[in-house]
């Protein structure tokens, strides 16, 4: 199936994306419609942008967003304490984040989770880039070690989230399969 990877106008595309995520991710609706308010709010931020994966049809099938790192959101404050006690509380500056990188589970292991984020931090200005991920052995975290993302921060508890997080931070540009 071709696909094209492009700039995502994410508000407007919102539910489709989320759709995208809640089979990826497994959520239910009360999550989905949490999740909406956050994508809209993160997406008035400074710098947030959003890639995504279509089908020639026009079909979303996975999609990108982040934005440059900063210590006031919500995310910074809660992993801030778990980096400074592995000595890497740096990497909140000059970072840009990928906030959420999610591909269909019927399309995933073809290489687009790949091409969403190289492609959305080949356009960063910061030196590096930084994520969370659940913090199990995963299809998701070893393409991020693949492409140089290494744990800053393990076993980091999000409010409300069932399974702690791993922090992974990789210079950039990332590295290339």
């Amino acid at each position: 199936m071709d696909l094209v990877i492009g700039p995502l106008d994410l508000p407007a595309h919102v539910d489709e994306a989320l759709a995208v995520q809640a089979v990826a991710f497994g959520l239910g609706a009360d999550e989905v419609a949490v999740r909406r308010q956050i994508v809209l709010r993160h997406m008035t931020y400074p710098g947030a942008r959003a890639l995504g994966a279509t089908t020639t049809a026009g079909d979303l099938v996975g999609f990108v967003y982040g934005m440059p790192n900063d210590r006031a959101h919500w995310w910074s404050t809660v992993v801030e304490p778990y980096l400074r006690a592995q000595d890497h509380e740096d990497w909140l500056d000059d970072s840009f984040v990928i906030t959420e990188l999610h591909v269909h589970p019927h399309h995933q292991n073809r290489g687009i989770g790949r091409a969403l984020i190289t492609t959305i931090t080949d356009g960063a200005a910061e030196p590096r880039s930084i994520l969370s991920a659940i913090d199990t052995e995963s299809p998701a975290r070893a393409l991020y070690r693949s492409l140089g993302y290494r744990d800053l921060a393990r076993q980091v508890i999000f409010p409300s989230a069932p399974k702690p997080y791993a922090v992974m931070g990789a210079p950039l540009p990332l590295r290339r399969a």
